[in-house]
């Protein structure tokens, strides 16, 4: 009695908490279409810090326009000493404005300098952002095949148990050792173990995307197939690998590194600092402007450390530009080829699932017929499992290639322009 009032308990706190929570997505819920989870990650981690860069960007740059302030001096002079002289008498007061005025460019140099942050921060955001969207889609596909495995494990759980049954009649009828069903039970067994090891690969593939894609609540599946979407062949028009954002990253960073060159060489030119002030004598009637020029003498400071780091940094880009406009090429070449090559492994697959499926077929047939060893039933059960496992390999090589020849072409997996 108290255990079915228990149960009662239980079933009805169950009912309450689903009536608060009709969606039943408290705990968990389903990833979205790719295309909508994308657009939902503006706020995730990765993005943020890439939007922060570029707003510190942003503030170097307006900090590059200010112009030096202005000081404001007050001096005193014979205000205290020996009145029996008269020292007091000649008391007098200044009150002088400095004001520093940079020669030689060097605001412009650093305006100049800061809007070149701007652009390579926009740069490595964009770069940032498609890498984060490959990832994501990656972790989508992964959770996607995660799942496809669950359901081939379980059908060949499945077969394996049909096919004990079958041996375990046949060892009934005396036709077959009592070995066979021993090697049935163990392949059995076995194929149970790689079944809940799909399971735990799965949660482990949609902790992943929860995580990247910046969601508190775990995901318990995808609403969307990214496999079945590449079944159909895209177009892929004219691919400019000049374009590419790791090129675009590298030539804007080198741009920068020339302007932080031209910063340093103008810091080395001397400033002058006019000086403009009142004085006010004690025995006079009236105040005199008194004005000043001070310019520093560059007798031991010219700045030539920081120019030759500069331009050490400024020959480090331009290496980097090159390396990256060289690997942009060959990525694209190579990614071309991997797309053809991951469809012609794919088809390929599909053939061999194909003669697999056919295999087994013939073999159980041949073994309910006492004509064949359960050995061969076995091999040919693995063989079809190999297939199976072989399709989704390709799948997700077809996915990875079709990823990375989008990410030279500035696109999502889906086809969305990152921006």
């Amino acid at each position: 009695m108290n255990g079915s009032y228990r149960r009662q308990r239980v079933l009805a706190l169950a009912g309450t908490l689903a009536a608060l929570c009709p969606a039943g997505a408290a705990w968990s819920q389903t990833a979205p279409p790719f295309a909508q989870l994308l657009s939902q990650t503006r706020d995730v981690p990765r993005v943020t810090a890439l939007e922060a860069d570029v707003a510190r960007a942003r503030g170097l740059a307006e900090q590059a326009r200010a112009r030096p302030n202005p000081s404001i001096n007050v001096y005193a002079e014979n205000f205290a000493g020996d009145l029996d002289r008269n020292a007091r008498n000649q008391q007098q007061t200044t009150f002088q404005i400095d004001q520093p005025i940079e020669l030689g460019g060097k605001r412009s140099a650093r305006i100049a300098a800061g809007e070149a942050g701007i652009v390579a921060a926009q740069a490595r955001n964009r770069d940032g952002r498609l890498v984060y969207a490959t990832e994501l889609a990656r972790a989508y596909v992964g959770a996607e095949i995660a799942d496809r495995r669950i359901a081939l494990a379980e059908d060949e759980v499945e077969e394996a148990i049909a096919d004990l049954k079958v041996a375990r009649a046949l060892v009934g009828a005396g036709k077959e050792a009592r070995l066979r069903q021993v090697q049935a039970e163990t392949e059995l067994n076995t194929l149970q173990a790689d079944l809940e090891n799909a399971r735990a690969l799965k949660t482990v593939a949609l902790a992943r995307l929860s995580a990247l894609a910046g969601s508190p609540t775990p995901f318990t599946g995808v609403s969307e197939s990214l496999l079945d979407r590449l079944d159909a062949r895209p177009t892929i028009g004219p691919i400019d690998p000049m374009q590419a954002t790791t090129v675009r990253v590298a030539e804007a960073e080198r741009d920068a590194a020339a302007r932080a060159v031209t910063v340093q060489q103008r810091l080395a030119i001397p400033n002058v600092t006019a000086q403009l002030g009142v004085r006010q004598l004690r025995v006079a009637s009236g105040p005199a402007v008194v004005a000043g020029v001070s310019v520093p003498l560059p007798f031991f400071d010219r700045n030539r450390g920081n120019i030759a780091a500069a331009r050490a940094d400024l020959q480090g880009a331009e290496a980097r530009a090159a390396a990256a406009r060289l690997e942009a090429e060959a990525g694209t070449r190579a990614g071309l080829a991997l797309v053809e090559a991951a469809d012609a492994r794919a088809a390929a697959a599909q053939r061999t699932m194909a003669t697999a499926e056919e295999g087994y077929r013939l073999a159980r047939i041949a073994y309910e017929a006492g004509k064949s060893p359960l050995i061969e039933l076995l091999a040919a059960r693995h063989n079809l499992g190999v297939a199976r496992g072989v399709i989704l390999d390709a799948a997700a090589a077809r996915l990875d290639a079709r990823a990375n020849l989008a990410r030279l072409q500035g696109l999502t997996i889906t086809g969305e322009a990152v921006q």
